[in-house]
């Protein structure tokens, strides 16, 4: 009993290490977005480099403005998912062993994002996004630094799929090995 206590101990402590990454984060995109909605006016770019604009745009759909006509019902179907989505991840973030940082660290950002966005949804009835990266005339739909944390957590997710299992087809190759280490030993 007083192992599986200091074992949940150990991980509630290591999961609020990744909780307060995500809560900085979200504090930082609610920041970022409070200062382009007073700074900008909303629709005009401001340019910064030939590539990169500021441009206040309010999202009232999902990524890439998916949904963003429908009317309404979406605000609080998104609001939803993503808090189903964030509770999921506060939950597995208190599971996940020390040496997995980069999963912990994936999950810490895709929560950050999921509940920077939300929070935009369920107070404003948009989200506000003002990143805009371009090239000539072909525009990258604007977005925040919420699903700027989401994007990079889902890459550093992938990252750790590959790097956790030793890369593409190494998972055959490490239960033969197993396989031939235990007929070595059982003598066969």
């Amino acid at each position: 009993m007083a192992t599986a206590s200091s074992a949940a101990l150990r991980n509630s402590l290591y999961a609020w290490r990744w909780y307060g990454l995500a809560v900085v984060l979200i504090l930082l995109d609610q920041y970022t977005k409070g200062l382009a909605s007073g700074a900008l006016e909303y629709g005009r770019p401001v340019r910064i480099f030939p590539w990169f604009n500021l441009t206040l745009q309010h999202n009232t759909g999902a990524a890439f403005s998916f949904l963003s006509d429908a009317g309404g019902w979406q605000r609080y179907f998104f609001s939803v998912v993503a808090l189903g989505i964030s509770v999921a991840l506060v939950v597995r973030l208190y599971t996940v062993p020390r040496g997995q940082w980069l999963f912990a660290l994936s999950l810490s950002l895709i929560l950050a994002g999921a509940l920077g966005n939300v929070w935009d949804r369920l107070a404003l009835g948009y989200v506000v996004d003002f990143i805009s990266v371009h090239y000539d005339r072909h525009y990258f739909p604007a977005f925040n630094l919420a699903d700027s944390a989401i994007s990079v957590g889902a890459a550093c997710l992938l990252l750790d799929s590959f790097v956790a299992r030793g890369g593409v087809g190494n998972n055959e190759k490490t239960d033969n090995s197993e396989k031939t280490d235990n007929s070595e030993r059982n003598g066969g």
